[in-house]
């Protein structure tokens, strides 16, 4: 009779996680605060440990990412383990879902099938369509959650809207249309006009943005790193001059940040 293979190291680490959750989840003997919690009130750890995850990357601090990687883990057993308890479906069950899920997305590598030549993006997203049909998610824009970052959610959003055509078909439509929001914004009267046109105007720069092959967040958060790093080092700058940031007139701080840009130029000349 064969014997059974031993646990790798791995399977041996993902066990003694899913058991220490569910002594945490233990009705008699388990902590006060885990039994109290339920999906929704567990989900907001879940969107920012993925955040974490996305800044240790940034930071290249890949002793913070196995960390983060690790919380995130933890989110994804403590889902499984409330949805156990329910009589739903456990770990196992989402393992078993994710990978069936990627070899029939991949059935030129799993199954045999030959590469027809298309791009990863464009065989991905035919993919997905089938199985959003399969589900009967026939919309083109069913399926695009509403809990990501509405900057992201904007880029899906039109992403979609242009597989089936409804694009422009170079950057000066969405840059026209980025000027024509900008007048809107600035005639709009009252707090909720002003909201709508904010919004369009917004949108409209995603697309400006998306037209140039860019990732609107993606360029959204290197604008916020480099305003940041920026900003500290006018701080820096006048403290060393012995003046107070937050006193000086707008004249004299926008010198101080044409002066740190400037010194950021000759670093990178």
């Amino acid at each position: 009779m064969t014997q059974p293979k031993p646990p790798t190291p791995d399977q041996t680490a993902l066990q003694r996680l899913l058991a220490i959750m569910a002594r945490l989840r233990d009705p008699v003997s388990g902590c006060d605060w885990d039994l109290a919690q339920d999906f929704a009130s567990i989900a907001p750890y879940t969107i920012e440990e993925a955040y974490e995850v996305a800044d240790a990357i940034e930071r290249a601090d890949m002793l913070a990412l196995k960390d983060e990687l690790g919380d995130l883990l933890l989110q994804v057993v403590f889902h499984a383990r409330m949805a156990e308890e329910l009589g739903l479906f456990a770990f196992a069950d989402i393992a078993s879902a994710i990978s069936d899920k990627m070899e029939a997305r991949h059935p030129h590598i799993f199954s045999g099938s030959p590469d027809l030549g298309q791009s990863r993006e464009l065989r991905w997203e035919a993919l997905k369509a089938e199985e959003r049909a399969a589900k009967g998610d026939g919309g083109t824009l069913d399926g695009v959650a509403h809990s990501l970052p509405a900057l992201l959610r904007a880029e899906k959003l039109q992403k979609r809207a242009a597989r089936v055509g409804f694009d422009w078909p170079d950057p000066q439509g969405p840059a026209d249309k980025l000027r024509e929001e900008m007048a809107e914004l600035a005639e709009a009267h009252g707090l909720d006009h002003q909201i709508e046109e904010a919004g369009d105007l917004l949108f409209a720069a995603v697309n400006l943005v998306r037209a140039y092959g860019v990732a609107p967040e993606n360029a959204l958060r290197a604008a916020n790193r480099k305003f940041e790093r920026r900003f500290r080092a006018m701080e820096i700058a006048a403290k060393a001059r012995g003046l107070d940031f937050a006193s000086l007139s707008l004249d004299d701080q926008e010198a101080l940040w044409l002066e740190v840009k400037q010194s950021e130029a000759g670093k990178t000349a």
